[in-house]
């Protein structure tokens, strides 16, 4: 099941495709991850979804990754009476504690760290921004806000604060405990929502204790702003411009999205670009073409994956939503323009041994015209070393840790197999050309270039490099 690009596709499986034969459908059309939303569903149905990809895992002898997206916190407004009421440009309303039903003057706000952290000039928006605040006075249980933008308001609105940063912990007794079901099932990513400072990071790592790896995903402007900080802590990142773009003016979400690519590539983390990629084709067999240069803008800058959502999810065309993706992402990667963009941005090794020795792989796997390069990993740091280095040829990635294998499905490049730990130079040269050949890699004869860490086994100590041919 090797795949023909280098970009990966992460896809979300809801009601629409949680039947076990389109999931094998959406993995032999290119799904490389599958994502599991922890906002909707419940434990038993999630569970069920876990066992359909390890059974097709099992079938189709590859690895296959699970992220569990948890929900974070969710502020909204209590009651509206009567549902709903419209709120015109230029009036005063209240936010405050008290829990009786909202009216055209005052709404329910039922979160104390919010008014913990409001202040005068605070910017609230309402419904994704459809209705926009300004605080005016600020108490410690109620605030007053002049409308800006007028509309209606009903029950159970989402609120945003987009330069506010509250003192709320990214998880909610509703994510720690999805957060056990999700470790106790075997995920392989947790995506953490409301991501605001590093600590949020280093919180979620403390209670993960290396079960699971952490994609942070970046929602709110607080987080762009300490993102190199943040990125260090994770072990991936996602571009979640759903709420990024209600937070951020629309014009700036283009350049956080390179800003955070090219912060990941940097530091060789696995960056995931998502929402509203292929939205149209919730309710449409094609997408627009605007849809289909954004992915390909993804693509062209360089991200190790591209997501769908409600399209896999919810959608009448999951199976032509990930077909199409694909197709993109190959006539992507075939254009001559693709290679030199992708270069354009090109990190200088680390001052370590592992890293000169990838960084010389990519350089001698051009110059010999390899095949592929082939990494014994047992980690992943090897094959993620590997992948930032964004080589011509393909990576394959042997390891002995089947979480591993999981874990490096949304990296780009990256063609992971199982493989025992070598035991000798020449085992070593006999295991990559082997693997090199049967995965379709390579022909008798190919140059491969083949580097690992001796003794063999040990984490993080790539320290070798090969040439060798196959079946010679």
């Amino acid at each position: 099941m090797r795949r023909r690009r280098a970009t990966k596709i992460v896809a979300t499986l809801g009601p629409a495709s949680t039947d076990p034969a389109i999931v094998r459908d959406l993995f032999e059309g290119g799904v490389d991850v599958f994502r599991l939303n922890l906002s909707h569903g419940t434990h038993a149905v999630h569970a069920k979804t876990v066992q359909t990809i390890r059974a097709l895992e099992g079938e189709v002898g590859r690895p296959i990754g699970i992220l569990t997206d948890l929900q974070g916190p969710k502020l909204r407004i209590g009651e509206i009476e009567g549902g709903k009421v419209e709120l015109q440009t230029g009036q005063r309303f209240r936010l405050d504690l008290d829990k009786a039903k909202g009216d055209a003057k005052r709404a329910p706000l039922p979160h104390k760290e919010v008014f913990a952290a409001l202040e005068r000039g605070t910017e609230i928006l309402i419904d994704d921004g459809k209705v926009r605040l300004r605080v005016e006075t600020a108490g410690r249980d109620n605030a007053v806000a002049r409308v800006e933008t007028g509309g209606f308001i009903s029950d159970h609105k989402g609120v945003n604060m987009p330069n506010t940063v509250l003192a709320l912990s990214p998880l909610t007794p509703k994510d720690r405990a999805d957060l056990r079901f999700a470790l106790d099932a075997g995920a392989d990513w947790i995506g953490l929502s409301f991501v605001q400072r590093p600590e949020d990071v280093a919180e979620a790592k403390k209670l993960i204790a290396g079960r699971a790896a952490v994609m942070a995903k970046i929602e709110k402007p607080s987080a762009v702003e300490r993102l190199e900080e943040i990125v260090t802590l994770a072990d991936a990142i996602m571009v979640a411009r759903g709420d990024l773009g209600v937070e951020l003016p629309p014009e700036d979400v283009p350049a956080v999205q390179k800003r955070m690519i090219r912060v990941c590539r940097a530091a060789g983390k696995p960056v995931v670009v998502a929402t509203q990629m292929l939205e149209s084709m919730i309710s449409s067999p094609a997408p627009t073409r605007a849809e289909a240069s954004d992915v390909a803008t993804a693509v062209y800058d360089g991200s190790d994956a591209v997501m769908l959502s409600g399209e896999t999810a919810t959608g009448k065309y999951p199976r032509e939503a990930v077909a199409m993706m694909n197709r993109i992402i190959e006539r992507v990667e075939r254009d001559p323009q693709y290679r030199p963009l992708l270069d354009a941005i090109h990190g200088a090794p680390e001052a370590t041994a592992a890293d000169a020795i990838t960084a010389a792989a990519r350089q001698v796997a051009h110059t010999v015209s390899a095949a592929a390069i082939v990494t014994f990993t047992t980690t992943g740091s090897t094959a993620l070393r590997a992948a930032r280095e964004r080589p011509e040829v393909p990576i394959l990635s042997l390891t002995p840790n089947v979480a591993t294998a999981r874990r490096l499905a949304v990296a780009w490049g990256l063609h992971c197999a199982m493989s025992r730990d070598p035991t000798s130079f020449a085992d070593m040269v006999d295991m990559a050309t082997a693997a090199a050949l049967d995965q379709g890699f390579a022909k008798r004869g190919s140059p491969i270039v083949v580097t690992a860490g001796v003794p063999f086994g040990t984490p993080g100590a790539t320290n070798v490099l090969r040439i060798a041919w196959v079946g010679n």
